[in-house]
């Protein structure tokens, strides 16, 4: 059974069931930095945890968040007491408290706030309107901050933090471009962008222009990268993979997402793992995986099981 560790801030489009795999083709290569231009939750390079890291992204609460952790603006203790004093108002407004936190972020852009939101918003989604307001409304479970809710909301902020103490961590607000330009050639660069061709709620939009701007500048630099990035559905297929991403590497595993509880909602998704050097995937013990806050683990009771999730290998073949 894999261990997968969650951090606090919520994403759509999660890594987590991708990280052993991640893990494992960097752990084959020799780098001296890991360079992530789009952060995202962080879930990918602080499973990887390397000695060295640039974390950045374009979305500037999500980069401050992680620097309030590690200059100690926000401590365990300080979430915890936060959490406790707004989740009861929450609770006695019916869930009207979230209206009131939501406005204040939109004002103050408070680190702590950030969190509440996306801990409490609809499906944890960071969703933006085009005066840069929060605008994702609440999900409509009034005691949501729950003891145990917080306390693992805590357990994972102590735990980022023991992480981030220990490493040459560095968090930056920038554009991807920047941060490409930032790496050295030794460095290893991993690359999650939104998902070229399907709809998507993130910081920013991402289109054609910018998907072939992210080549031309991976493909030029001649630093070793990794891309994350969707293959194929039983609907459509992600066209980039030949048209732009040919000529190098590509892996690829199946998984199953659920709607509902039925049987006849499980659908597939066929994800892809680019790269510029030949990589190949861990040989296959279990398709469990358990996810939890950074070190407390808790076992996740709705992923598939063993024999309901595939994975198909294209090792050391350029597409």
């Amino acid at each position: 059974m894999n261990n997968v560790f969650i951090p606090p801030i919520k994403c759509q489009g999660i890594k987590s069931k991708l990280i052993t795999d991640i893990k494992f083709i960097a752990s084959n290569v020799s780098y001296e930095k890991w360079v992530e231009p789009f952060m995202g939750s962080g879930v990918v390079g602080f499973n990887v945890r390397p000695d060295k890291a640039i974390f950045a992204d374009s979305n500037p609460y999500l980069i401050q968040f992680y620097t309030d952790i590690q200059t100690n603006k926000i401590t365990p203790n300080i979430v915890l007491n936060y959490l406790k004093e707004e989740g009861t108002k929450l609770l006695k407004t019916d869930g009207e408290h979230y209206y009131v936190i939501r406005e204040r972020f939109n004002k103050e852009h408070n680190s702590l706030d950030f969190l509440f939101l996306n801990r409490s918003c609809f499906n944890g989604m960071i969703r933006f309107n085009s005066k840069g307001d929060f605008n994702v409304p609440f999900c409509r479970k009034p005691n949501r901050f729950a003891q145990a809710y917080i306390t693992k909301i805590v357990n994972q902020i102590s735990n980022i933090q023991e992480i981030i103490r220990f490493k040459k961590y560095t968090f930056k607000c920038q554009s991807f471009e920047q941060t490409i330009k930032e790496a050295n050639k030794d460095d290893l660069i991993y690359c999650d962008p939104p998902y070229i061709g399907r709809h998507v709620n993130y910081f920013d939009s991402w289109n054609e222009e910018q998907e072939i701007l992210l080549h031309n500048m991976l493909t030029a630099s001649g630093i070793k990268f990794i891309l994350s990035t969707w293959h194929s559905n039983k609907y459509r297929y992600n066209k980039y993979l030949d048209t732009l991403w040919n000529n190098l590497y590509v892996l690829t595993k199946e998984h199953f997402y659920h709607i509902g509880g039925s049987e006849e909602n499980r659908n597939s998704m066929l994800e892809a793992l680019v790269t510029n050097f030949p990589a190949q995937l861990p040989e296959k013990k279990s398709n469990i995986i358990r996810q939890g806050s950074l070190f407390d683990f808790i076992e996740n009771s709705h992923l598939p099981s063993v024999s309901s999730t595939k994975e198909k290998r294209i090792t050391g073949v350029k597409r």
